[in-house]
Formats: structure tokens, sequence, C-alpha cells
């Protein structure tokens, strides 16, 4: 697959995950208003914080780093087979996380009360095996990753996830009595119906017409099995060596990634009840960043590092390669940094309102607003970090992997001292001053890494974080509107003046998405050809 056509299918991919994205999104923030009217803030506490963080903790130590060396450049002219056979290894690693994570929330955390939240222990073990489940699938999902089967993750994910969430509601609504018992039983659908989606898929597909034309290296559904080769190794070891630096890395990232969770779970620094707000505001200010900056992350990971050699710089690559690489990443910069700024402006002045109105005095009172408000800064840091190091992962050596897990190892131990110290004196807002910090430092590294790596090339990629100054100034006069809106309109003036603040609002972002159609020419015109599926000339 050319270059050209790598693109087009990183592109489709990352379009078609972020509306994969979006309807995850919406689904959980409609769900979640939903159960806030049924269950106690504590219980969703408990679920969102405790045990998604096993179950995130669980799935994400024993699949992400065998996910990014299988998709890595490292496997070019690869034998499948050893690919298989290593990626089935992340079943049995699974099982040593989940016996040595379920054993840490059974006995070394503190339970929650059995009066009000009961099933906690059985909970934790139904969890477990909901993340096991999915692990089960990953052989089929980095198959189905490489080859850019993405309508295949859409129907798997979709179907999954609106099983979820059809259990949830109905359970919630009979028998709320059952607590944990819903939320369990929801997570376990869902991990079987991805699982059992992709299983369907491939006997469907293997074999058929479609798969010889594709030239696909698997003929039959039992090759998807782990098996003996002839004259030839298990696994391929540069490829293992490469997951054990991925795994040291993925163990650190995750510490960061969750690093507010960790801390919330392991040091008692809020109780059930303020981790469940904390957890809701986290998610309505995080809506757009996973649903958008994540999909795009995973998606142009696949471009760069099918496209870029490991451990080469600019001048070592093929020129035409480097500079479709360059100009994907300025244009990425670019839209994610916009992006940013206009959930950071416009953020501030609306997150009293959109609490208000998703769940009422619970979260508008309080710490609820300014909470969001800060998030809505850290979401511009979370975008630009998301596009740097998935560029600078694609293209870093396995030496220079293992440099870089120093680096977060110093991170992530910086990160937890300063996250419980700002959580003891400011509360939950704590938190996100730390992850802004965090994400700030690892950005500077990945800013470094890129310069030096184009620093003898005539591309300048890093010259997408410097937006027109026309877009800096519509953004600047929004953000003095809006702000002189809020205090004048909202929120307690019932929803007249609401409606007339959120119509400024809509007034001024209409200005600014204007003044970035007149000026950033060059970027509407990739986001046109390269994120939007309908103008996507090849199918996959």
């Amino acid at each position: 697959m050319g270059s050209e056509d790598v693109l087009k299918s990183a592109s489709t991919l990352a379009s078609y995950n972020v509306l994969l994205q979006v309807m995850f999104r919406v689904l959980t923030f409609l769900l979640n208003a939903f159960t806030l009217r049924f269950v106690s803030k504590e219980l969703i506490g408990v679920v969102n914080v405790r045990l998604m963080l096993l179950y995130s903790t669980l799935v994400f130590l024993s699949r992400e780093a065998f996910r990014r060396a299988c998709l890595s450049s490292e496997g070019a002219g690869r034998n499948w087979k050893q690919v298989i056979n290593l990626l089935w290894l992340t079943f049995p690693v699974g099982c040593v996380w989940g016996l040595l994570l379920v054993c840490v929330w059974w006995w070394m955390l503190q339970a929650p009360d059995p009066e009000s939240i009961p099933h906690y222990v059985p909970a934790v073990g139904l969890f477990c095996l909901a993340a096991l489940t999915e692990l089960l699938a990953e052989p089929l999902w980095v198959l189905a990753h490489a080859h850019m089967f993405v309508r295949l993750k859409v129907i798997a994910e979709s179907l999954a996830m609106i099983a979820k969430c059809l259990v949830t509601v109905v359970m919630v609504v009979s028998a709320p009595q059952w607590g944990l018992y819903i939320f369990s039983a929801a997570q376990c659908v869902y991990a079987g119906f991805l699982l059992l989606c992709y299983v369907l898929y491939f006997i469907h597909f293997l074999g058929s017409e479609e798969a010889e034309k594709k030239n696909f290296p698997v003929s039959h559904i039992t090759d998807l099995l782990p098996s003996r080769l002839d004259h030839e190794p298990l696994l391929n070891w540069k490829l293992t060596t490469l997951t054990w630096s991925f795994f040291k890395q993925s163990f650190l990232k995750q510490i960061l990634t969750e690093g507010e969770r960790y801390v919330m779970t392991f040091l008692n620094v809020l109780n059930f009840g303020d981790q469940g707000v904390y957890d809701i505001i986290n998610n309505l200010g995080s809506m757009v960043a996973r649903f958008l900056f994540l999909p795009i992350e995973e998606s142009f990971y696949v471009f760069f590092a099918k496209v870029l050699e490991r451990g080469r710089d600019a001048r070592h690559q093929k020129q035409e390669e480097v500079s479709m690489a360059a100009e994907v990443l300025e244009c990425l910069l670019k839209l994610v940094l916009l992006i940013g700024l206009i959930i950071t402006v416009f953020g501030y002045a609306y997150s009293h309102l959109a609490l208000d109105i998703y769940g009422g005095e619970l979260l508008s009172s309080g710490a609820g607003p300014a909470l969001l408000r800060c998030y809505s800064c850290y979401v511009l840091l979370l975008a630009i970090n998301g596009v740097t190091e998935c560029f600078v992962f694609a293209a870093m050596s396995k030496e220079e992997v293992d440099r870089y897990n120093l680096v977060m190892l110093g991170l992530s131990a910086s990160f937890l001292l300063l996250s419980y110290w700002l959580t003891w004196m400011l509360g939950g807002i704590g938190f996100i001053l730390a992850n802004c910090c965090n994400m700030a430092l690892r950005i500077a590294h990945s800013i470094v890494y890129i310069h030096r790596y184009f620093v003898q090339s005539e591309y300048t990629p890093l010259w997408g974080l410097r937006p027109h100054s026309a877009v800096i100034i519509a953004l600047g006069v929004s953000s003095i509107l809006t702000t002189c809106s809020e205090s004048m309109f909202c929120c307690d003036g019932g929803w007249l003046l609401r409606l007339v603040h959120i119509a400024v609002g809509a007034v001024c972002l209409l200005g600014v998405v204007v003044t970035v159609f007149l000026t950033e020419t060059r970027l509407v015109q990739f986001v046109r050809t390269q994120l939007l599926p309908k103008y996507s000339k090849k199918r996959t």
C-alpha cells in the first residue's frame, strides 16, 4: 500500500472513528443524565472511578504495547502467524494482571459501605471478567486495523455500546436496588457483543472472494488461533522486544492518563460522592476531546508509523513521504489547536449553564462550574499533546522509546506528588491543574523531538502551532463578549435570558468559524479532502 493510499485509509479511519466516538459520548452523556435521576452520586463514583479504573487498567496494560508494536512499520513484510501468536499473549498477560488487580481491589482498597452500595466484591470480579472477554478479540482487532477495516470497528463498537446502554437503562428503571450488578452486567454485555461481532465478521470474510482479491494473509478462521510454524520461531523477536519497550512505556502512560483516578482510589483524597461529581464533570469536559482528538491520534499514528521509518531523521527518509508526513503533521497541529482554543474560550463562559441544564443544582452549585472551566483549558493541552505524541511515538527508534521511558517515569512520579498536593489544597481543581502541568511538560518534550527531527530539512510542521492573527483577535473578542453575557444574563434570570446568552455565544462562534474559513484556507482544504468521508476518493 503506497503512502497516498495509507493517508487516504488513515483519514477515512479517523473520520469513522470520530463519528463512532461522537455516538459513544452522546450515548454516555445521555446515560449519565438519565441514571443521575435513579441512582446516588456515591454509586456513580464507585462505578465510574473505582470499577472503570480496574477495567481500563487491566485492558490497557494487557494490550496497548502489543497494538503499538504490531501496527508499527517494524512489522513490514511480517509473518502474520508470528504476529498472531504474539497477540494471543495479551490474554495470559491479562489473566496475570487481572489476578493481581482483583486482589488489590478486594483487599487493599477501602470498600464502600455495603448498606448504601452493596455487591462490591462480585462487581469487581465481573468487571475483570468483562475485560478478559474484550482481550480475546485483540488478534482480530489488530488484523482488522492493520488492513484498514474501518467499518468493522464502527459497527462492532456501536452495537456493543447500544447493547450496554439498553441493559443499563432497563435494569436501572426496573431493578435499581441491584446497584453495582446493573453496571457489571452492562459491561459484560458490552465486551461480549464486541467479541461476537469480530468473530462473526471474520467467519464470514475469511475464504470469501473479497479476501482473495485483497490477498488477505489469513485464509481460515483456525489460522487466527496460536499455531506452530515450520522452520521458524513461534514469535518475531524483533517485534517482541519492541513490545517489551512499549510495555514499559504503557505502564507509565497509564499512570499519567488515569493519574487522578489512581490518586482518588488509593489515597482517598475525595469521598465517593465527590468522586462521582468530579467524574461526571470530567466526562462532560472531555467529551469533545475524547470523541474528536483520540480517534485522530489513533488513526494518524497508523499513517505516520507506515510512512516513516523508525529511528531515522528527515534527511535519511524518502523525501516524498517525509514531505507528506510534515504537511499532515502541520495541518493536524493547526486543526487541534484551533478546536482547543475555541473550547477554552467558550467553555469558560458556558460551563455554569451547561452544568445547570445537564444535572441541575447537584452539578451547577459548589465547585462544579470552576472544575469545568479549568477542564476547558486542559482540553487545549490535551489536543496538542495527542498529535505531537502521535508523531513522536511513530518516529522513535526502540532505543529512543527506552530513553523516553525514563522521562515518563519522572513525569509519573512528579504528577502523582503534584496531584496529591494540589488536591489536598484545592480539591478536585487540583487534579486538573496537575494534569495541565504534566501535559505541558509532555508537549515540550515532543516539540523538541519534532524540531530536531526536521531541523536539517526544509519542512517546518511546528508552524501549525501558530494560528492566523485574525483568528486570535476573533477569539479574544468572543471571550470578552461571552464573559460579559454570562455576568448579565446567566443563570438565575429564567430561560429567556439564558437563550439570550446562548444566542450571544452562537453569534461569536459563527464569527470565529467564518474567520477560520477565510484565513486558514490550507487547513480547510485538508479537512475537506482528508478527514470528511464524503470527500474520500478511496473506499476501504
